[in-house]
């Protein structure tokens, strides 16, 4: 299905094949759009429904769901304005699709919106598959995760994400009382066949 401009983001919406599939909400990293995960999306749960919106915020012209100030340092104003922007987008959407309660898969600055999103607006997502994330606040809010699943997978090799950053957002959601599975695998920071296999093998046992 083709890119919509309806809602309150460019998003894109592909709706379910298999009766009782859970739907996605797939978050793109740095630079990349509502087209950019697709396809790992039909990959990791397919039949699922698919709602992929693409970040408001230009960054050397290319899109973010939020401001950073440089690598690592995120504007956290932005980040808490973008995230509650995210879960209202992802409440009318899915009275707009009839959807139920989607899975967040995110990707770099995509894993870190959803993990924001989490924490600001717990009850917005049924799940979350976390790809490279970290930390998106210094001072994370006492949210209610109970009943929350959340897979993060982490590169050993990662520049980008520290895997002390990755390990204090892991405690942090696990603190607040979600189920955490935290992969460490032998990868950088882009994504790997293992990080499609875990993915779809834990989205099967939701």
């Amino acid at each position: 299905m083709s890119t919509t401009t309806e809602l309150d983001f460019i998003h894109r919406y592909e709706p379910e094949t298999v009766i009782g599939s859970p739907p996605l909400l797939m978050l793109h990293g740095t630079g990349g759009n509502e087209h950019d995960l697709v396809d790992v999306g039909r990959v990791i749960a397919p039949g699922s429904a698919i709602l992929s919106p693409r970040g408001k915020v230009l960054e050397g012209g290319v899109p973010r769901f939020f401001r950073r100030l440089a690598e690592g340092v995120f504007d956290e104003d932005d980040v808490r304005r973008r995230a509650n922007e995210l879960a209202d987008f992802v409440e009318e959407a899915r009275e707009r699709y009839g959807l139920a309660k989607p899975v967040a898969v995110g990707f770099s600055n995509g894993a870190n919106i959803a993990a924001a999103m989490l924490l600001l607006r717990p009850g917005t997502v049924a799940g979350a598959v976390l790809l490279r994330a970290m930390v998106p606040l210094k001072e994370m809010p006492k949210a209610d995760l109970h009943d929350t699943p959340v897979l993060m997978l982490s590169g050993v090799m990662d520049p980008i994400v520290p895997q002390e950053n990755a390990a204090r957002l892991a405690l942090a959601l696990t603190e607040r009382g979600a189920d955490v599975d935290h992969r460490l695998l032998p990868l950088s920071h882009g994504l790997g066949q293992a990080d499609l296999s875990l993915s779809s093998d834990w989205i099967a046992r939701r």
